[in-house]
């Protein structure tokens, strides 16, 4: 059901906070995970039981400190377990779709509540704009700019927005809701997708409370247009980024191999990539394990035998696996790149391999619960039917 509510005294924050309350108060659900503005003016995921402190909210700040799904697992993944809404852009919100079917989530009991993303800031440089503007300006600058000028996106966003070709949520149907806000002049209103039986019910309370807010059914409007403006740009984007990063994997009539080494020659197999990757779920790893702790003389040899071996060891191989354990799942969310103390391109290496794996499998992860992994289903005639 599309339905819109009208922001009173063009406070749209306010506004959408009353409606997260309106979900704990109505018993839709007993917790909500939204990111939450701390008294040092940073923003993190919380778990909110109590409205009172969701005057606190901030869903609407464009920075991404974590992605929020592997938070989503760790609550919804075992029994007993609470309902649960959880506030999420796109990419976190396909991310958790990924993982449920890697039977590490559940969405039983979680209500899946979208947010509209117009882009987001890298912690430091969103501390940096925020110290000059309110936040409440910075996040109305990027949706307009997102509506007028989408052609011309700002610099300053992290790589991984600049290229994000999903800045929208597809919901499923008469289940999950989605706070629509590109394309439309959110000082007046906010556009929101929600079950029919949940708006009749928001409404009924606020109806007893007197409030003079209120959810009426309404027609989408001029997002679609902007949406598909804004996915063109981004299109477009991405793929001059992805030659520019194939060019320095495959370029020079080097091997692929060879080009990758080039590419993470800095690295220090810090984990932070993996740490923060939410489609890497394995509760062991083997890069955490004592495998790859080697004997003195294991280094010594292997110096012995090249006259030289790189330290730390293993770096190559760290990201080959990873590259082949989760790419067909990656959703471009960019925390890896964000994570690199040595500012390797690692989201973007992933995202370039990932689309030609995706491709061949004609697999978009994220782009539907019913959708099965490929790695997870036999097909007798599958190589044949890709060209193998």
């Amino acid at each position: 059901m599309e339905t819109t509510i009208t922001v009173e005294n063009k406070d749209t924050l306010k506004t959408l906070q009353a409606f997260l309350k309106s979900l704990l108060e109505t018993g839709a659900v007993e917790a909500l995970l939204v990111p939450m503005r701390t008294p040092g003016g940073t923003v993190t995921p919380a778990l909110v039981t109590d409205p009172r402190l969701l005057d606190q909210a901030d869903p609407l700040a464009p920075v991404l400190p974590v992605n929020s799904a592997d938070l989503a697992c760790k609550l919804s993944v075992r029994q007993p377990r609470a309902k649960i809404g959880v506030v999420m852009r796109s990419c976190e919100l396909r991310a958790l779709i990924e993982l449920t079917k890697m039977q590490q989530a559940s969405l039983d009991d979680l209500t899946l509540i979208a947010m509209d993303c117009a882009g987001t800031y890298s912690v430091p440089v969103y501390l940096k704009k925020t110290a000059a503007l309110q936040p409440t300006e910075l996040w109305q600058e990027l949706f307009q700019s997102a509506a007028s000028q989408p052609e011309q996106p700002k610099a300053e966003l992290r790589l991984a927005c600049q290229i994000c070709e999903q800045p929208v949520y597809a919901p499923r149907p008469d289940k999950d809701i989605v706070i629509e806000l590109l394309g439309i002049d959110c000082s007046q209103e906010i556009h929101l997708a929600l079950p029919a039986e949940l708006a009749a019910r928001i409404n009924e309370k606020w109806s007893v409370e007197g409030s003079n807010t209120y959810l009426k059914e309404s027609q989408p409007g001029g997002r679609p247009s902007v949406v598909d403006k804004l996915v063109a740009t981004r299109t477009v984007a991405r793929e001059v980024e992805f030659a520019s990063i194939r060019e320095r994997l495959e370029g020079e009539g080097a091997s692929e191999a060879e080009g990758i080494a080039r590419v993470f020659a800095a690295c220090i197999r810090c984990h932070n990539c993996m740490t923060v990757c939410p489609i890497c779920y394995c509760k062991t790893c083997v890069f955490k394990s004592a495998v790859f702790d080697h004997e003195p003389m294991q280094f010594i040899n292997w110096a012995k035998q090249k006259g030289a071996c790189r330290l730390p060891s293993d770096t190559m191989l760290f990201h080959l696996t990873r590259l082949n354990h989760m790419v067909l799942s990656c959703v471009g969310c960019g925390m890896c790149s964000e994570a690199c103390p040595s500012e390797l391109p690692v989201g973007l290496v992933f995202r370039a391999v990932g689309q030609r794996l995706q491709s061949t499998f004609e697999y978009a992860p994220g782009r539907n619960f019913e959708e099965p992994l490929p790695l997870v289903t036999f097909k007798a005639d599958e190589w044949t039917e890709v060209g193998e």
